[in-house]
């Protein structure tokens, strides 16, 4: 029995941090996770979202120390009861999950490691039988050094854990583990490759056959039967190939962009999932930062989930002069775990990313800004160059360093007002400001 403890003290405790540690770095992350338990379509306890990131904080920060706790034996009763509800409830969570088919990655490793429903309930089931060994060989654990050392490094192990968790709420995860890491492109992310495994389904359909419900399966194929078709039921047997990167995307409300942005040089993209909730003191930063990052040469965009109406109000309120396009909101707070948030991006590798208590340690120097319109050919377009109407055909005549300034607008009460006055249809309109040494060509 004594080895056995031993054994199983050291697995679970190194286990438990390792898995703690890994969402102590991303306890956003987890909280997000979180939700997703407590949503109707789950555990249906919605009343518990608002306080999830509360309470990801709490679980993460006790795991490790409990993990601590078991490794240097201290209060072994405290350790091992608790150890033992926690797993439970994990178990409990990871079956409930994996039966009804509610979460399809349980989170307990972040993003470091993703395991399927049925994966977690089974390590989940390993861990319940290696504390129940612990628990019924408590005897056998005795702290590894004297009571006070101990007491230091279970202290230590605490105020370690709440500092490294904080610190990376204040900024971002220490290490990032997603598909937009610094260093990732985003066009590689999306590729599937042609060898690419596919998705092996099973289908179920039911029939009325001679007033009996008849159920044939096959592997995607309408049956031949001769009766009254009622209904179809698919079932994943193997999954196939996923991308890292999956649902991204740069729209206007009249086109997909993606592709364009994401060949662009110098491209500062900042991100707020959802405007309505974005961060005061972060946004107050944006007017003065995207104003330097567009005299430095760069091209500014923003990404968000909101709707048009939210983001004319955001931009009134912060005085914000560059264009928003839409992203799914899911998607974003996996891009980036802050809101706002600022990304870099060229040709869509991402070079650098901040919180945004970090947009100082931004690095920006100058470029040389190459304009590039968004297919302008289709679509109703106005062009003021230096607050003048003019064409398309004069704004190709211009020389880039001609150019101090650029702004695709589509303010719809901007537009509205212009439409009214010169009885047009224009979408967008394009305003360019040139150097004050501007001569034609």
């Amino acid at each position: 029995m004594k080895p056995l403890v031993a054994l199983s003290r050291i697995f679970v405790g190194v286990l438990f941090i390792i898995s703690g540690f890994i969402k102590l770095n991303d306890p956003l992350g987890f909280s997000y996770k979180l939700q997703e338990y407590f949503s109707p379509e789950v555990l249906n306890v919605p009343f518990l979202e608002p306080y999830a990131l509360g309470i990801s904080v709490f679980v993460v920060v006790f795991e490790v120390v409990l993990g601590m706790f078991l490794l240097i034996g201290y209060k072994p009763k405290f350790t091992i009861w608790s150890l033992l509800l926690m797993i439970v409830f994990f178990t409990f969570l990871t079956f409930y999950s994996a039966y009804f088919d509610k979460v399809k990655d349980c989170g307990c490793f972040g993003d470091a490691l993703k395991l399927t429903p049925w994966e977690s309930f089974a390590k989940d089931v390993i861990l319940l039988v290696l504390i129940l060994l612990l628990f019924f060989g408590i005897k056998h654990i005795k702290p590894v050094f004297g009571k006070l050392p101990t007491t230091v490094l279970a202290l230590l192990s605490f105020i370690v854990s709440l500092w490294f968790g904080y610190h990376v709420l204040m900024h971002l995860p220490a290490i990032d583990f997603r598909a937009y890491k610094i260093g990732n492109n985003i066009t590689e992310g999306m590729i599937i490759p042609e060898d690419a495994p596919k998705p092996v389904l099973e289908y179920s359909w039911k029939f009325n056959v001679n007033g009996e419900e008849q159920v044939i399966v096959t592997d995607g194929s309408y049956p031949s039967v001769e009766g009254e078709f009622i209904s179809v039921d698919t079932k994943v047997l193997e999954e196939g190939y996923s991308p890292s990167v999956v649902d991204f995307s740069m729209e206007s409300d009249e086109e997909d962009l993606t592709e364009h942005f994401l060949n662009q040089e110098n491209l500062i993209v900042i991100i707020s999932y959802n405007l309505d909730k974005i961060e005061y003191e972060g946004a107050k930063k944006l007017k003065a930062f995207s104003e330097t990052a567009e005299k430095n040469g760069y091209q500014v965009i923003g990404l968000t989930a909101s709707g048009p109406e939210t983001k004319q109000r955001i931009n009134e309120a912060y005085k914000l002069s560059f264009t928003w396009y839409l992203c799914d909101e899911k998607v974003l707070k996996t891009v980036v775990r802050s809101n706002p948030g600022i990304l870099e991006l060229d040709k869509g590798t991402v070079m650098q990313k901040v919180h945004w208590n970090d947009i100082e340690d931004l690095e920006l120097p100058k470029v040389e800004r190459k304009y590039e319109l968004l297919n302008l050919n289709n679509r109703g377009n106005l062009f003021l160059t230096n607050g003048k109407m003019s064409t398309k055909s004069d704004f190709d005549k211009l020389n880039q360093d001609d150019i101090t300034k650029l702004y695709v607008v589509e303010d719809e009460e901007v537009l509205k007002s212009i439409n009214e006055a010169n009885n047009s249809e224009y979408t967008s309109f394009i305003e360019v400001e040139l150097k004050p040494q501007y001569k034609e060509h």
